[in-house]
């Protein structure tokens, strides 16, 4: 039986997801979602559909998931205690400027602790 890896959504990510995104990609969403969700991934390091990775730039471990790759949609998560935290969904016009994207919307993201 598979390991599910909880999901937490404080911002109201997926509701957003819903409302913003074009009909073609929500259903991309939701299989993307699932694919953070399975355990077996994290283990065996395989995210065909998000090509999860780490943003650079950032101190604190700020991830990107791709929604769809040529759509260029893309969402923000976080790690915390094995744990997957949505922070942002980022349209596919902004996906380029990660880093403007992303602190414009800061507190969201949690502070490295020293």
């Amino acid at each position: 039986m598979t390991k599910i890896k909880p999901i937490f959504d404080e911002y109201g990510i997926i509701f957003e997801a819903q409302k913003i995104l074009p009909e073609n990609l929500k259903l991309s969403f939701l299989e993307a979602l699932a694919e953070l969700e399975d355990n077996n991934n994290y283990i065996n390091k395989t995210f065909d559909k998000t090509r999860l990775h780490r943003v650079r730039g950032f101190t604190q471990p700020i991830y990107r998931a791709d929604i769809e790759k040529i759509s260029g949609w893309r969402f923000h998560l976080q790690f915390i205690d094995g744990q997957v935290f949505l922070k942002d969904i980022i349209k596919s016009k902004r996906h380029d400027d990660v880093i403007k994207a992303t602190k414009s919307k800061k507190y969201r993201y949690i502070k490295e602790s020293k």
